[in-house]
């Protein structure tokens, strides 16, 4: 019996929506909204570092039970707003499946460039900002990991795909 919670990226957006955390959804999940095939087992987002807002983060977390992902239980971490604001990206377990928070993803300045330009999806009863295929494309290249070099391939179709589709409908 496995003792992984199950992935439930919705509750975990609607926690941190609940809360009022101000963040960018980027990740794998971001990438399956804006068309992509792969899967992913956690939800990935850029926050603000504003302090109010790393207090409601920290809120949010707790109330998802969070705790460090790859670290054992035994090694102390106390989660609030003065350890997220002493780091910037953290990877968490939760109730709801792993979420990692990063306010400084690779190939981005944080969360006001992400917010620019990210576009506002709705997903059944919750609202969040997703980074745009772009901004998608820039962190999954910087971060050059095996597994973000072939989803930089995949996205890139995606937006090459939206583009001749956009370019076709005008005229």
């Amino acid at each position: 019996m496995s003792t992984e919670p199950a992935f439930d990226p919705l509750e975990a957006l609607r926690a941190l929506r609940n809360a009022g955390v101000d963040f960018v959804l980027i990740g794998g999940v971001a990438a399956r909204l804006h068309g992509s095939p792969s899967l992913t087992r956690d939800v990935n987002i850029c926050y603000s570092r504003d302090r109010d807002n790393v207090e409601r983060l920290a809120h949010a977390l707790k109330s998802l039970h969070a705790r460090l992902r790859g670290v054992d239980d035994d090694v102390p971490f106390v989660l609030d707003a003065r350890t997220l604001l002493a780091g910037a990206n953290f990877t968490f377990i939760t109730d709801v499946g792993d979420i990692d928070v990063r306010a400084l993803p690779a190939g981005v300045e944080g969360y006001d460039e992400l917010a620019r330009t990210a576009e506002r999806v709705d997903l059944e009863d919750v609202s969040v900002l997703v980074t745009t295929l772009d901004d998608l494309i820039r962190m999954k290249q910087a971060a050059g990991r095996a597994k973000d070099r072939a989803e930089v391939e995949i996205l890139a179709a995606l937006r090459d795909e939206r583009e001749r589709s956009d370019a076709g409908g005008k005229g």
